[in-house]
């Protein structure tokens, strides 16, 4: 399928589909008149990357997985593949959405909180 197609099957512009292929992301072929031809795999591809997009991967990051992603909700790496490098950005990864937890955590502590107090002094539960 050309890039029109996947952009309209995966709801991604063009225009991201082709930054996407910059990244390493996505590998189309090439016709002789040099328009870019996807397979159908494609399709899951970007759906994959979207979402680790939207996780807070980054692209260098989802270019080291990706190769082993078998859908959506595992990830096949053997060992042999997991580089020392891949591994400290899979951490650090790990790291910041514990950061992320933790912050939303104590924030809607803060809220219920504040909320018991404001119900508590207007008597309502």
């Amino acid at each position: 399928m050309r890039i029109g197609e996947l952009a309209r099957r995966t709801g991604v512009p063009t225009r991201l589909l082709r930054y996407y292929e910059e990244q390493g992301l996505l590998h189309p072929e090439r016709t002789d008149n040099g328009y870019r031809t996807f397979a159908e795999a494609a399709v899951r591809d970007v759906q994959q990357i979207r979402g680790l997009l939207d996780s807070g991967l980054t692209t260098e990051m989802i270019r080291a997985i990706l190769p082993y992603l078998s859908g959506p909700e595992e990830i096949l790496l053997p060992p042999e593949h997991l580089t020392p490098r891949t591994a400290a950005l899979l951490e650090d990864h790990v790291d910041r959405i514990q950061a992320r937890i933790d912050c939303l955590a104590r924030n809607r502590d803060r809220l219920s909180a504040y909320l018991a107090a404001v119900r508590a002094e207007a008597g309502r539960p």
